[in-house]
């Protein structure tokens, strides 16, 4: 990486510079167009996303500016200097409209509306792509996990696996979907982020005894003292000196919080430390984990009532471990108020054209029932239909709705500060919340409905037959 290195809307794919400069020569940068962000399968085999980044979109969206060093390189690779003008002074100007950020996301749904003339709305496509899909996938992972642990505290432990410097964003995200707290500091200094992390075996190894390293440890430490426990013998060496670290602050008023794992067979272990603690009248020292943990595992140790008390899960949360990439798109659906749509045929890769809106739908306590998309213009709805299987119906009838679409972003400015990460990790948890148990299961999840009004699917069907006939 280069030392004077700066954000710039170099932050893309040449071919989007490339059919950029086409359609200045072409005539058609005064085009208004509609491009749609969605997804088209749920990661993880899973039932739901959650949906991140849309605050550090918006926040570099505004820094996405050419300098004229860069002016300079795309000169250097065969760009027009009439085209090269136009960028200079290139900003977005366009409206963006957006899902709140937290909210549990489906398949299909457009959560990102952009609309404005199609050169500035074709080049932050590959930066609003970026964002979105890494944010929304770690969230994502993120709140499996959590959800995995049944109210027991997770810690994000993941920054020295993660993908460079995305670990920054991956630790936000992770925050989001239901961490408590992070060793990565320099997040917990950016996003206010609860920052935890006592020691490594390195610091044990140190010491000429493990009793002699927790010690000073505590010393240093009084009111963050969690012990590592397993750097030569965890029930035979590392537990004793820990109890007796405990005892002799118990004489001083003081306590250890916790002991940690970071190999071997938790549940058994977990449940022999637990033992043995209780039996020196430690119950209150809490019994941490690490190493390789995912929402898998978690389950399992949950499943053999493994006494544990907190989760520090590193690169299977941060990296997303079983799948590298949300599958997130953003398609042209609209230009100059003309509905386009992608053929193929994969019936799923069909987009739904035109300029549209998403409703959600609850059921009679609140939850989630369905949600429907439909177009911009359209008011009252009363049945919604399956995307491509014309006998699937559900009526709507008299539920409560949301519009889940708000304007976010016009002509150059947000409209809305960034809510703290805090904030939006509290409305992800109160979304969540509204989600049928069905829909959160590991295996099998229910899925959850998203339906078209009858005019969109009329609409969309009308293209097909267009473009195929």
């Amino acid at each position: 990486m280069k030392n004077n290195f700066e954000f710039s809307a170099l932050y893309t794919d040449l071919y989007e510079l490339t059919m950029c400069q086409a359609y200045f020569f072409s005539n058609k940068s005064k085009d208004k167009v509609c491009f749609d962000y969605f997804f088209r399968n749920n990661p993880f085999n899973g039932g739901y996303v959650v949906f991140a980044g849309l605050s550090d979109f918006l926040d570099l969206l505004n820094d996405f500016k050419f300098s004229e060093d860069n002016i300079e390189y795309l000169k250097s690779n065969g760009f027009k200097e009439q085209f090269l003008s136009y960028l200079r002074n290139f900003k977005f100007r366009g409206k963006i409209y957006a899902f709140n950020e937290g909210e549990i996301i489906f398949p299909d749904e457009p959560v990102i509306r952009v609309e404005g003339n199609i050169i500035e709305c074709q080049l932050i496509e590959t930066l609003l792509l970026n964002i979105i899909n890494f944010e929304s996938l770690i969230a994502t992972k993120t709140s499996r996990i959590a959800y995995a642990a049944k109210g027991k505290t997770i810690v994000d432990f993941g920054l020295r696996r993660a993908q460079g410097f995305g670990g920054l964003q991956a630790t936000k995200a992770a925050f989001i979907g239901g961490v408590a707290g992070t060793s990565n500091t320099l997040a917990g200094y950016l996003y206010n982020i609860p920052v935890k992390g006592t020691h490594a075996h390195s610091w044990v190894q140190s010491f000429d005894s493990e009793y002699d390293a927790f010690m000073n440890f505590v010393q240093n430490w009084p009111e963050n003292s969690i012990l590592l426990i397993d750097t030569y013998d965890t029930i035979n060496s590392g537990l004793p000196a820990a109890i007796k670290v405990a005892k002799e602050l118990e004489r001083i008023d003081k306590r250890v919080l916790g002991v940690r794992l970071d190999s071997g067979d938790f549940a058994y272990l977990s449940k022999k430390v637990r033992k043995i603690l209780d039996d020196n009248g430690l119950h209150y020292i809490k019994i941490v984990v690490s190493n390789q943990l995912d929402e898998y595992t978690i389950q399992s140790l949950n499943n053999q009532n493994a006494p544990i008390d907190m989760f520090g899960v590193g690169t299977r949360l941060i990296t997303a471990y079983d799948q590298p990439a949300l599958d997130g798109v953003y398609k042209l659906s609209s230009i100059n108020n003309v509905p386009k749509i992608k053929i193929s045929d994969n019936m799923e890769k069909v987009n739904n054209p035109g300029i549209k809106k998403v409703r959600r739908y609850f059921d009679d306590e609140g939850k989630f029932f369905i949600d429907g998309i439909l177009l911009q213009e359209e008011n009252i709805i009363k049945v919604l239909r399956h995307s491509f299987i014309s006998y699937k119906k559900t009526e709507t009838g008299k539920r409560k709705y949301e519009n889940l679409l708000k304007l976010c972003h016009d002509n150059g400015k947000r409209l809305f500060n960034c809510n703290p990460v805090s904030e939006i990790s509290e409305y992800r948890r109160k979304r969540f919340s509204q989600l049928r148990e069905e829909h959160k299961r590991f295996y099998n999840p229910h899925i959850y409905r998203v339906g078209l009004s009858k005019k969109l699917y009329k609409l969309k069907e009308r293209l097909i037959r267009t473009y195929k006939s």
